[in-house]
Protein backbone atom coordinates (compact mmCIF):
# COMPACT_ATOMS: atom_id res chain seq x y z
CA UNK A 1 0.00 0.00 0.00
CA UNK A 2 1.53 3.23 -1.53
CA UNK A 3 -0.22 5.17 1.48
CA UNK A 4 0.74 8.78 -0.62
CA UNK A 5 -2.16 10.31 0.03
CA UNK A 6 -4.06 8.75 3.32
CA UNK A 7 -5.16 12.39 4.51
CA UNK A 8 -7.02 14.69 4.05
CA UNK A 9 -5.84 18.59 4.33
CA UNK A 10 -5.40 20.61 7.19
CA UNK A 11 -5.93 17.71 9.96
CA UNK A 12 -6.26 18.66 13.47
CA UNK A 13 -3.76 17.52 16.21
CA UNK A 14 -6.24 15.24 18.13
CA UNK A 15 -3.47 14.10 20.38
CA UNK A 16 -2.52 17.52 21.40
CA UNK A 17 -5.96 18.28 21.89
CA UNK A 18 -7.06 15.42 24.57
CA UNK A 19 -4.10 15.61 25.88
CA UNK A 20 -4.97 19.34 27.06
CA UNK A 21 -8.33 17.54 27.97
CA UNK A 22 -6.64 14.85 29.87
CA UNK A 23 -4.63 17.23 32.00
CA UNK A 24 -7.79 19.55 32.62
CA UNK A 25 -9.54 16.00 33.87
CA UNK A 26 -6.48 15.63 36.50
CA UNK A 27 -6.34 19.43 37.41
CA UNK A 28 -10.54 19.52 38.22
CA UNK A 29 -9.93 16.26 40.32
CA UNK A 30 -6.93 17.76 42.39
CA UNK A 31 -4.55 15.15 41.58
CA UNK A 32 -0.86 15.45 41.07
CA UNK A 33 0.51 13.31 38.04
CA UNK A 34 1.40 10.58 40.42
CA UNK A 35 -1.34 10.11 41.89
CA UNK A 36 -4.00 10.31 38.56
CA UNK A 37 -1.49 7.49 37.10
CA UNK A 38 -2.34 4.97 39.82
CA UNK A 39 -5.96 5.91 39.78
CA UNK A 40 -6.07 5.06 36.06
CA UNK A 41 -3.94 1.79 36.87
CA UNK A 42 -0.79 3.22 34.50
CA UNK A 43 2.36 4.68 34.38
CA UNK A 44 3.39 8.30 35.21
CA UNK A 45 5.53 8.20 32.41
CA UNK A 46 2.36 7.58 29.76
CA UNK A 47 -0.02 9.65 31.26
CA UNK A 48 3.01 12.49 30.72
CA UNK A 49 2.98 11.17 27.02
CA UNK A 50 -0.50 12.00 27.02
CA UNK A 51 -0.68 14.87 28.33
CA UNK A 52 2.06 16.35 26.21
CA UNK A 53 0.50 15.18 23.44
CA UNK A 54 3.55 12.87 22.32
CA UNK A 55 0.77 10.16 21.76
CA UNK A 56 -2.77 9.93 21.31
CA UNK A 57 -4.16 7.82 24.02
CA UNK A 58 -4.90 4.43 23.54
CA UNK A 59 -8.90 3.16 23.79
CA UNK A 60 -8.21 1.31 27.00
CA UNK A 61 -6.63 4.91 28.50
CA UNK A 62 -9.72 6.73 27.55
CA UNK A 63 -11.88 4.05 29.00
CA UNK A 64 -9.88 4.03 32.21
CA UNK A 65 -10.74 7.97 32.55
CA UNK A 66 -14.26 7.58 32.21
CA UNK A 67 -13.83 5.39 34.98
CA UNK A 68 -12.07 7.89 37.52
CA UNK A 69 -14.15 10.81 36.07
CA UNK A 70 -17.63 8.74 36.14
CA UNK A 71 -18.32 10.25 32.52
CA UNK A 72 -19.37 6.89 30.57
CA UNK A 73 -17.85 7.02 27.61
CA UNK A 74 -17.44 10.10 27.32
CA UNK A 75 -13.33 10.00 27.03
CA UNK A 76 -14.16 6.91 25.22
CA UNK A 77 -16.13 8.50 22.02
CA UNK A 78 -13.95 11.52 22.11
CA UNK A 79 -10.74 9.62 21.57
CA UNK A 80 -11.90 7.78 18.48
CA UNK A 81 -13.38 10.58 16.89
CA UNK A 82 -10.35 12.44 17.35
CA UNK A 83 -8.21 8.79 16.17
CA UNK A 84 -9.92 9.59 12.72
CA UNK A 85 -9.60 12.99 12.56
CA UNK A 86 -7.81 14.49 9.38
CA UNK A 87 -8.16 11.44 7.23
CA UNK A 88 -10.52 11.48 4.39
CA UNK A 89 -13.89 10.03 4.39
CA UNK A 90 -12.64 6.79 1.76
CA UNK A 91 -9.77 6.08 4.04
CA UNK A 92 -12.13 5.87 6.99
CA UNK A 93 -12.99 1.97 6.59
CA UNK A 94 -9.25 1.08 6.67
CA UNK A 95 -8.67 3.56 10.09
CA UNK A 96 -11.61 1.06 11.67
CA UNK A 97 -10.14 -2.28 10.76
CA UNK A 98 -6.19 -1.23 11.50
CA UNK A 99 -7.20 -0.25 15.22
CA UNK A 100 -9.22 -3.14 15.73
CA UNK A 101 -6.77 -6.09 13.25
CA UNK A 102 -5.22 -8.88 14.98
CA UNK A 103 -3.03 -9.39 11.80
CA UNK A 104 -2.37 -7.11 9.08
CA UNK A 105 -0.31 -8.31 6.71
CA UNK A 106 0.98 -5.95 3.61
CA UNK A 107 2.74 -6.27 0.01
CA UNK A 108 4.35 -3.19 -0.71
CA UNK A 109 6.25 -2.01 -4.08
CA UNK A 110 6.29 1.39 -4.31
CA UNK A 111 6.67 2.70 -0.70
CA UNK A 112 7.30 1.06 2.90
CA UNK A 113 3.93 1.12 4.18
CA UNK A 114 3.04 3.66 6.68
CA UNK A 115 3.26 1.35 10.15
CA UNK A 116 6.89 1.27 9.47
CA UNK A 117 7.43 4.83 8.15
CA UNK A 118 10.30 7.18 9.85
CA UNK A 119 8.86 10.78 9.76
CA UNK A 120 11.51 11.78 7.33
CA UNK A 121 10.35 9.08 5.06
CA UNK A 122 6.75 10.20 5.12
CA UNK A 123 7.34 13.45 5.13
CA UNK A 124 9.45 12.80 1.55
CA UNK A 125 6.20 10.40 0.52
CA UNK A 126 4.14 13.07 1.16
CA UNK A 127 6.06 15.79 -0.64
CA UNK A 128 6.03 14.02 -3.55
CA UNK A 129 2.21 13.62 -3.41
CA UNK A 130 1.00 17.08 -2.87
CA UNK A 131 4.08 19.43 -3.87
CA UNK A 132 2.34 22.94 -3.66
CA UNK A 133 1.36 22.25 -0.04
CA UNK A 134 3.19 24.44 2.72
CA UNK A 135 5.57 22.95 5.17
CA UNK A 136 2.69 22.66 7.80
CA UNK A 137 0.17 21.02 6.19
CA UNK A 138 2.97 18.42 5.00
CA UNK A 139 3.95 18.33 8.89
CA UNK A 140 -0.06 18.05 10.06
CA UNK A 141 0.14 14.91 7.60
CA UNK A 142 3.15 13.34 8.55
CA UNK A 143 1.96 13.36 12.52
CA UNK A 144 -1.12 12.16 11.51
CA UNK A 145 0.23 9.39 9.48
CA UNK A 146 2.59 8.63 12.99
CA UNK A 147 -0.29 8.50 15.23
CA UNK A 148 -1.13 5.48 13.31
CA UNK A 149 1.88 3.63 14.58
CA UNK A 150 0.40 3.92 17.86
CA UNK A 151 -1.30 0.59 17.55
CA UNK A 152 2.02 -0.94 17.37
CA UNK A 153 2.12 0.42 20.98
CA UNK A 154 -0.95 -1.36 22.15
CA UNK A 155 -0.42 -4.05 25.38
CA UNK A 156 -1.40 -7.11 22.35
CA UNK A 157 -0.56 -5.59 19.20
CA UNK A 158 -1.56 -6.87 15.54
CA UNK A 159 0.69 -8.81 13.99
CA UNK A 160 2.26 -7.07 10.86
CA UNK A 161 3.67 -9.27 8.79
CA UNK A 162 5.06 -7.23 5.58
CA UNK A 163 6.63 -8.56 2.01
CA UNK A 164 8.72 -5.65 0.77
CA UNK A 165 10.30 -5.64 -2.94
CA UNK A 166 13.65 -4.76 -3.29
CA UNK A 167 13.05 -1.88 -5.72
CA UNK A 168 11.06 -0.02 -2.41
CA UNK A 169 14.58 -0.43 -0.26
CA UNK A 170 16.70 0.48 -3.06
CA UNK A 171 14.85 3.74 -3.79
CA UNK A 172 16.57 7.44 -3.12
CA UNK A 173 13.61 8.46 -1.13
CA UNK A 174 14.24 11.90 0.86
CA UNK A 175 17.59 11.51 -0.10
CA UNK A 176 20.92 9.47 1.53
CA UNK A 177 20.36 9.97 4.67
CA UNK A 178 16.64 9.34 5.05
CA UNK A 179 16.96 6.11 3.72
CA UNK A 180 19.84 5.12 5.92
CA UNK A 181 17.65 6.30 8.35
CA UNK A 182 14.17 4.16 7.21
CA UNK A 183 16.47 1.48 6.97
CA UNK A 184 17.92 1.43 10.14
CA UNK A 185 15.08 1.55 11.51
CA UNK A 186 13.07 -1.07 9.65
CA UNK A 187 16.18 -3.24 11.11
CA UNK A 188 14.95 -2.18 14.69
CA UNK A 189 11.26 -3.09 14.23
CA UNK A 190 12.00 -6.48 12.81
CA UNK A 191 13.46 -7.13 16.66
CA UNK A 192 10.01 -7.13 17.54
CA UNK A 193 8.08 -10.45 17.83
CA UNK A 194 5.28 -8.47 16.33
CA UNK A 195 7.19 -7.65 13.47
CA UNK A 196 7.85 -10.10 10.67
CA UNK A 197 9.59 -8.56 7.30
CA UNK A 198 10.76 -10.41 3.86
CA UNK A 199 12.20 -8.99 1.05
CA UNK A 200 11.16 -9.80 -2.32
CA UNK A 201 14.49 -9.81 -3.70
CA UNK A 202 15.16 -8.72 -7.60
CA UNK A 203 16.32 -12.36 -8.21
CA UNK A 204 13.25 -13.62 -7.49
CA UNK A 205 11.81 -12.43 -10.59
CA UNK A 206 8.59 -11.41 -11.52
CA UNK A 207 6.43 -10.58 -8.78
CA UNK A 208 3.11 -12.58 -8.04
CA UNK A 209 1.30 -8.89 -7.70
CA UNK A 210 2.61 -5.62 -9.35
CA UNK A 211 0.21 -3.69 -7.14
CA UNK A 212 0.42 -3.28 -3.62
CA UNK A 213 -2.13 -4.42 -1.29
CA UNK A 214 -3.10 -4.54 2.70
CA UNK A 215 -4.82 -7.94 3.78
CA UNK A 216 -6.43 -7.02 7.61
CA UNK A 217 -7.62 -9.80 10.05
CA UNK A 218 -9.82 -9.70 12.83
CA UNK A 219 -9.94 -12.44 15.59
CA UNK A 220 -7.34 -13.94 13.03
CA UNK A 221 -9.58 -14.42 10.62
CA UNK A 222 -8.85 -12.57 7.20
CA UNK A 223 -11.45 -9.75 6.58
CA UNK A 224 -10.82 -7.51 4.27
CA UNK A 225 -8.31 -6.39 1.61
CA UNK A 226 -7.27 -2.28 0.97
CA UNK A 227 -5.79 -1.59 -2.34
CA UNK A 228 -5.31 1.97 -3.93
CA UNK A 229 -5.35 3.67 -7.39
CA UNK A 230 -4.41 6.98 -8.41
CA UNK A 231 -7.86 7.39 -10.15
CA UNK A 232 -10.31 6.41 -6.83
CA UNK A 233 -8.32 6.56 -3.95
CA UNK A 234 -8.50 3.81 -1.56
CA UNK A 235 -10.88 1.06 -1.42
CA UNK A 236 -12.02 -1.71 0.63
CA UNK A 237 -13.62 -4.83 -0.34
CA UNK A 238 -14.73 -7.63 2.00
CA UNK A 239 -16.35 -10.02 -0.51
CA UNK A 240 -14.86 -13.84 0.50
CA UNK A 241 -13.88 -14.50 -2.79
CA UNK A 242 -11.41 -11.28 -2.97
CA UNK A 243 -10.29 -12.19 0.32
CA UNK A 244 -9.68 -15.23 -0.36
CA UNK A 245 -7.41 -14.23 -3.55
CA UNK A 246 -5.42 -11.54 -1.45
CA UNK A 247 -4.70 -14.90 1.21
CA UNK A 248 -3.35 -16.76 -2.26
CA UNK A 249 -1.72 -14.28 -3.41
CA UNK A 250 0.34 -12.59 -0.24
CA UNK A 251 0.94 -16.46 0.20
CA UNK A 252 2.90 -16.42 -3.00
CA UNK A 253 5.12 -13.34 -2.36
CA UNK A 254 5.77 -15.16 1.25
CA UNK A 255 7.20 -18.41 -0.91
CA UNK A 256 9.43 -16.21 -3.21
CA UNK A 257 10.64 -13.69 -0.54
CA UNK A 258 13.65 -14.43 1.48
CA UNK A 259 13.83 -15.48 4.94
CA UNK A 260 13.45 -13.07 7.92
CA UNK A 261 17.43 -13.76 8.79
CA UNK A 262 18.56 -13.21 4.65
CA UNK A 263 15.91 -10.45 4.55
CA UNK A 264 18.04 -8.97 7.12
CA UNK A 265 21.25 -9.46 6.33
CA UNK A 266 20.12 -7.85 2.51
CA UNK A 267 18.40 -4.64 4.12
CA UNK A 268 21.62 -4.20 6.10
CA UNK A 269 23.92 -4.31 2.41
CA UNK A 270 21.64 -2.40 0.98
CA UNK A 271 21.97 0.37 4.22
CA UNK A 272 25.72 0.39 3.25
CA UNK A 273 24.97 0.48 -0.19
CA UNK A 274 23.10 4.37 0.52
CA UNK A 275 25.96 5.00 2.55
CA UNK A 276 28.16 4.58 -0.11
Amino acid sequence: MSEAADQARGPANGAAYFGEETRALREALGLSQERFAERLHYRQAQVSKVENGTVLASDAFAEAMDRVAGTPGVYARLRAKLSKQGHPEWFMPYITLEEAASGITDYSCTFLMGLLQTQEYAAAVIRAAFPRETDDQITARVELRMRRQEVMERDEPPLLWAVIHEAVLRAHVGGQAVMIGQLEHLAERMASPHVTVQVLPYSAGAAPSHLPFTLLSLNDVPRAVYTESAAHGGQMDDTSSVVTKAVGMFDRLRMAALSEDASLTLIRQITEDHAT
